[in-house]
Parts: structure tokens; sequence; C-alpha cells
């Protein structure tokens, strides 16, 4: 049983939720946007940038297209950005001008509070150098297109909340991780206060290698220990007991419990898996990561990897290649949602107390201190025994301490979220050691 009761409380939720029934994710509008992004024939990140029919500028350029008919129907709630850096590396070791198409909805407190929701448009076959042949990239990642683009359309028709979101498509990944690190670094340099990145690769498909079938679960991926923490903080981290309560293992959390008042009958289930990606595999969340910003993976709940990153033939009866036929549009929606859902009931919170410690050694007492956050109208303190993973509620509380009478903190965690005059709830800060400095 959850016991995160008032995480995202239903007056959050039924702030986030669509307006009606109409404006659910559409799978047939998925599929036309997936069937539209394979129809450029490649979209690799060295394929044509100029071709008006063929290659990731088309690709690109429709998207951007596509992204001012949304703001046109709202009457201009979106504004589009193109994020451009010539970048090189292993796989492009002569450069490219890399690429990200960007749509905007200004939120109430412009960049101190941003929430991304990303997807890679870029697509490859099985030599990631070729950049000629036809590589559909229909589930990788034309399905975290699609779910960008459609979240952009529903989004757009919610007021206007306290966050700013960016809906991003980012180039490169297949070639690096580039367009991810373009987004993180542009965000870095423009003073951003990311809240949580959303990532979207390979969120269309439930059908495995091994023929098993997993519709009802979407996987979660999230870090533990900060890849931008130093030694001190990672020390902090570790004598707090703190290394499954990072930031983005909280938005991991978060999404868990979203998920779980989406989808109470558990037609979509978030396995929160407690890794920042798929083994020894990566994607555009990691430089998110490594900059210091809160994010997360969504990916299907079981892959299929002969429709990953292969040449487009059929071999010993086994069809390989990335195409629309082996997706699950249905699936995509409900993906799409959980993702609306999320970073809609983030965009009606405050942002997370930017960190919060904890005292109480040889004391039955435990007192917690946090930093105030922008838009808070009070604070919501979590505790649970260190042999738990779920929070239990404490209170609520004005101001930015408190003390826990007869709680010993040796045996106890404690997190503090922020909550907004309207009852939305941030993501949870865990409470532990200040770093050594």
């Amino acid at each position: 049983m959850k016991k995160l009761p008032l995480l995202a409380s239903l007056l959050a939720l039924s702030i986030a939720a669509p307006a009606a029934a109409h404006d659910s994710p559409s799978p047939e509008r998925l599929k036309a946007d997936v069937e539209k992004l394979v129809s450029f024939g490649t979209r690799h990140t060295l394929s044509s940038a100029t071709d008006p029919k063929r290659g990731i500028g088309a690709a690109r350029r429709w998207a951007q297209s596509e992204f001012e008919k949304i703001s046109k129907a709202c009457k201009g709630c979106l504004t589009t950005e193109l994020l451009e850096r010539n970048m090189s590396g292993p796989r492009i070791p002569n450069g490219v001008n890399i690429v990200d198409v960007l749509a905007i909805k200004p939120g109430k407190m412009g960049w101190d509070h941003v929430i991304i929701i990303a997807g890679h448009i870029d697509s490859r076959v099985s030599d990631v150098m070729d950049f000629t042949k036809d590589a559909p990239g229909a589930n990788d990642d034309g399905s975290g297109s699609a779910l960008v683009i459609e979240a952009a359309r529903l989004m757009s028709k919610e007021p206007q909340g306290d966050a700013t979101i960016v809906f991003a498509l980012l180039s490169g990944e297949e070639q690096g991780l580039m367009g991810g690190r373009l987004l993180a670094e542009t965000a870095k340099e423009r003073g951003w206060k990311v809240s949580a990145m959303l990532n979207n690769d390979i969120v269309g498909g439930t059908l495995g290698t091994d023929g098993r079938v997993v519709k009802n679960v979407v996987r979660v991926f999230s870090e533990g220990i900060r890849a931008s923490e130093d030694l001190s903080g990672q020390m902090a981290r570790r004598n707090s007991g703190g290394e499954d309560d990072g930031p983005s293992r909280s938005l991991m959390r978060y999404a868990d419990n979203i998920g779980a008042k989406v989808y109470p009958d558990v037609t979509l289930d978030v396995f929160g898996v407690r890794r920042p990606d798929r083994f020894a595999r990566g994607g555009d969340h990691l430089p998110s990561l490594d900059l210091g910003f809160p994010a997360i993976r969504f990916t299907v709940g079981v892959e299929n990897y002969h429709h990953q990153h292969q040449d487009l033939r059929n071999e010993n009866g086994i069809e390989y290649g990335d195409t629309v036929d082996k997706m699950d549009f249905d699936y995509l929606a409900k993906v799409t949602m959980l993702n609306v859902f999320t970073a809609n009931a983030l965009s009606v919170a405050p942002p997370a107390p930017a960190s919060a410690t904890l005292g109480g050694a040889i004391t039955s007492n435990t007192t917690v201190k946090w930093d105030a956050a922008p838009g808070a109208q009070r604070y919501r303190i979590y505790q649970r025994r260190a042999d738990a993973q779920d929070w239990v509620f404490v209170r609520d509380v004005q101001g930015t301490e408190a003390v826990l009478e007869g709680l010993i903190v040796d045996d106890h965690f404690v997190g503090v979220s922020s909550v907004s005059a309207s009852g939305g709830e941030s993501i949870i800060t865990f409470a532990g050691l200040p770093p050594r400095r």
C-alpha cells in the first residue's frame, strides 16, 4: 500500500487532469506523428539538414511546424526556439550542427521553476555511422518524439501554472547524447532552475525479444548517488544513509505516486528501477544529471532488441528493424498521460527545498531544517523507518524548521516537500548531514 497519501494531493491532481475525455492522449494522433517521422527515411544526425523531404533537417522543420500549429491554436501560449551548436565526438569525427527543437510554455515563476519533457528525434541503423540507409526509428525514438508533441498539444490547453514547461526534441542522441548535453548546458548557462527533466526514450512497444508481452508496466530509471556531487557531498549522503534519496530518485517516486492515482486499476504500473539508466547504456537525461538537475528516463516495460539499432531485413525468419507495425499506440498513449499528469502536478507545485539538514544525535528528538522554496505556502514533513522505502506523512508546518519529538534520528529518515496555496506538492527533499567544506 502506498504511504504517501498527500503527495500530489487530490486538489493538485484535479488541476493536473485534462479538462475533458477528448483531451486525453490520442493513440491515432500518436501513430500519425510516428508515421510522419518515419516518412523522412532516416533521421540520422549526419543525414541531410537541407533536403526538403529526407533526413533529420526535414524532420526537425516538421516538428517545429507542429509546435507552431499548437501555439496558434492556443493563441500564442507556446514559443519555439532552436538550440544550435557545432559539436564533435567519436561518432561525429568531423563535427556537425546539433539542433534541438524546443517549444516553451511560460510559467508564472519564469525560469526559476522549469520542467522539461524530452525525447530524441534522431534515428540509426546497425552501423551507427551509416547515415544513408533507411532508419525508421519508430519506437527509438519516434515514440518519445510523438509523446513530446502530444504532451504539448494537451498541456497547451491548461491554464498557466507556476512552472515553465519546455517541450524538447533532441538531436544527436545516438551519436553520444549530444542534444541532451546541448540542452543541459544551455539550461545551466542561462540560469534555469530545472525542477524535473522527464526523458522519454523507447516508450511505444509491448513485445519483447523473447516473445513476452508487457502492456501494463513502464520502467522509470533514476540515479541514487548524484553524478553532480563532489566527494564531500557523496560522503555526507553516505553518512546520512541517503543513497536511495537523491532528487532524481525522489522524482521517480513522485511519478510512481502519480501513476498509482492516474491508473488505480494498474493498467500502467511504474516500475522504479534504481539505476540511472539501463545496464551499461544511456540516454539524454544523463547530461542533466551530470549538471545537477533532477532527471528520470521513461522506457517500455520490455524491450525488443531486434527492433532497435538494426538494418531493415529478414534473417532466419526474424524481422529486424524499428518500424511502426511493431508498436502499441494504446500503450504509448498511457505513457503520454503519465508524463502529462506528472508534469502538470509539478507545475502547480513550488520547487522543492534546495536542501534540508537533520539533527538530533544523542537525543530522543529529531530536528529538521530546510531552505525556503519560492512560492511555498507551507511545508510537509515525512518520515520513514530506516529499514523502509515508503514515506509516512507527519504534518504540515509553517516556517523552515521543526522538532519531531520522540523520533530517534538513528532509526529514521526524514524528508520535506513544498506545498502551494492550492495544494500542489513538490518532490521530497531528503534531510541529511551538510557536506563538510
